[in-house]
């Protein structure tokens, strides 16, 4: 993901770039693909992928949401372990 925020690539353009092998680069990104983070383009006989920005900041506000409900409930556990000490 890091090398498709900086610039759309092709799977050689990744590939050639990773210690992974050009089918194991697809693989990733047909799984990114499918969870909406990347998007891709026909380019005469490659294919471009990039981030795809409005799937990437629904994971956001996910994970956002994720991290809040859990800070809330590590304070309120830490406020019920302070009050039975106290």
């Amino acid at each position: 993901m890091q090398r498709l925020a900086q610039r759309p690539q092709s799977v050689t353009d990744l590939a050639a770039e990773l210690p992974i092998s050009r089918p194991a680069v697809s693989q990733h990104l047909r799984v990114l693909k499918r969870a909406c983070l990347v998007t891709d383009r026909p380019v005469g006989t490659r294919r471009i992928y990039e981030v795809d920005r409005d799937g990437l900041a629904a994971l956001r506000r996910e994970l956002d949401q994720l991290w809040g409900a859990t800070l809330d409930n590590f304070k309120r556990i830490a406020e019920q372990a302070e009050q039975e000490q106290s």
